[in-house]
C-alpha cells in the first residue's frame, strides 16, 4: 500500500477497528520506532524483531484483555504497547 508521509502511513494503519498487532519496517531504524508509537495496537514488530514475553493483548475491538507478562490490578486499565526491534 502507497502512502505519501509517516504521518499518512500511520493514519491508515490506525483506519480500523482492530488493533491485535502490527508491524513497521524501514531502514532507520529510530524513524520505525517513532512511526511504532504511533500505531494503536497491542505489540508491533520493528524490522522483524518482536517484543518477546511482552504483555500481549489488543486495542480497540481486538483481543479479549491482556495476558502473560505479569500485569495485574490497575495495568489492565492501560494500554500498554511493547515494540520490538534489533539490538
Amino acid at each position: 500500500m502507497r502512502y505519501r508521509d509517516d504521518d499518512e502511513a500511520v493514519a491508515i494503519a490506525n483506519n480500523s477497528q482492530y488493533g491485535l498487532s502490527g508491524a513497521v519496517w524501514g531502514t532507520d531504524a529510530e524513524r520505525a520506532v517513532g512511526v511504532a508509537r504511533r500505531i494503536r495496537t497491542g505489540q508491533i514488530a520493528v524490522n522483524g524483531f518482536g517484543p518477546g514475553d511482552a504483555p500481549f493483548g489488543g486495542f480497540r475491538q481486538s483481543g479479549l484483555g491482556r495476558e502473560g507478562g505479569g500485569i495485574a490490578g490497575l495495568h489492565q486499565y492501560m494500554e500498554p504497547k511493547a515494540i520490538g526491534m534489533p539490538a
